[in-house]
């Protein structure tokens, strides 16, 4: 099988222990992540070739997260080194009403200085079937925009399937440009697109009608028509999918997805999700079951129901990636959610 290969920055993640708030805390857990290396581990987890393209500074800390990624059997052999730091992600994680709270540090990051011409495309893309991308990269700085476009461009030159998460974060739009200015070029390169209950209205003003997510109110049909719009805004993709979380509290969230292909809807099961450990990383391990999902499965009903089932597994797991296999995944495919201990 040809690789898969994703583009972003990965983050130092800093978070207090348990559910201390900022002002609590006297130490930091540490572990590293991102929304491209997130999806990178899970399709790796799940046996399929990956290869994680970002920029690293050439220190001690930039070493330290390489040798993170590697230990997940992702390759490494694109990533750049330069630049003067690794960004910085602080996170407070919420409980029952309390939700959890993200606060940035990235702001002259390796990834955030990067230019064109820095990553050597055609050597990334030699032996891929399937290039992977964010809203969160472009949004980072305009020089990152301008890779993010090089490398969409370059993928669909070398004849790669394109996929992209719309990933809104409105804590990033900050260099001059709104989204929409910068992703109508971007999206129109892709092939997949996927997106929360919020995205599509964040970024192209394209709005599930009579829905509710801070009151849980996600219904699949509602997404229909979100689906549709981008389809006619974007006669290239081919498939789109939404994620579907109804978010009861901080602690208690309702989770499924509904995925979009030549004018079919496939509906996944609803999952209800309570005593989340960590729910950062869902969306992107929502992506990795999808990939995996659609080049394993035939039917686009398995490949939504297996995206939907990973992604509630996530939910159960600290960290940002997703540390579960197939096998796990099609037991809650198969039904048995009991969470029984298996010995």
């Amino acid at each position: 099988m040809k690789k898969i290969v994703t583009f972003g920055e990965i983050m130092l993640r800093l978070a207090p222990p348990g559910f201390l708030r900022f002002n609590q805390a006297q130490s930091f857990d540490v572990i590293y992540g991102g929304g491209e290396a997130n999806v990178a581990v899970s399709v790796a987890n799940y046996g399929l070739p990956v290869e994680y393209v970002t920029r690293l500074p050439k220190n001690a800390i930039g070493d330290a997260c390489l040798n993170f990624i590697r230990q997940f059997g992702v390759g490494t052999s694109h990533i750049v080194r330069g630049g003067d730091r690794l960004g910085i992600y602080f996170l407070e994680t919420g409980a029952a009403q309390r939700g959890s709270n993200v606060i940035y540090d990235r702001a002259g990051s390796s990834l955030a200085t990067i230019e064109p011409g820095m990553v050597d495309w055609d050597a990334a893309f030699s032996d891929a079937g399937w290039f992977h991308w964010t809203g969160i990269t472009p949004a980072v700085s305009e020089g990152a925009a301008a890779v993010c476009l090089e490398a969409v461009q370059a993928a669909k030159k070398a004849g790669l399937t394109v996929s992209c998460d719309l990933n809104y974060r409105s804590k990033l739009w900050k260099w001059g440009k709104k989204p929409i200015e910068v992703m109508q070029e971007l999206v129109a390169y892709s092939d997949i697109a996927i997106g929360n209950e919020e995205d599509a209205d964040k970024v192209f003003g394209i709005r599930a009608p009579e829905v509710d997510v801070t009151k849980g109110n996600v219904a699949a049909d509602a997404y229909v028509h979100v689906c549709t719009q981008l389809k006619e805004r974007f006669p290239n993709l081919q498939t789109i999918a939404v994620t579907l979380r109804g978010s009861l509290s901080a602690s208690h969230n309702t989770w499924s997805g509904i995925l979009w292909h030549d004018g079919s809807i496939y509906t996944a099961p609803t999952y209800d999700i309570v005593h989340i450990v960590d729910r950062v990383g869902g969306g992107d391990s929502f992506m990795g079951g999808l990939i995996y999902g659609l080049l394993t499965y035939e039917d686009k009903q398995n490949a939504i129901n297996f995206a939907v089932a990973a992604s509630a597994l996530k939910h159960s797991i600290m960290g940002d990636f997703n540390l579960v296999s197939v096998g796990e995944v099609e037991k809650l495919m198969g039904g048995d959610a009991s969470g029984r201990v298996n010995r």
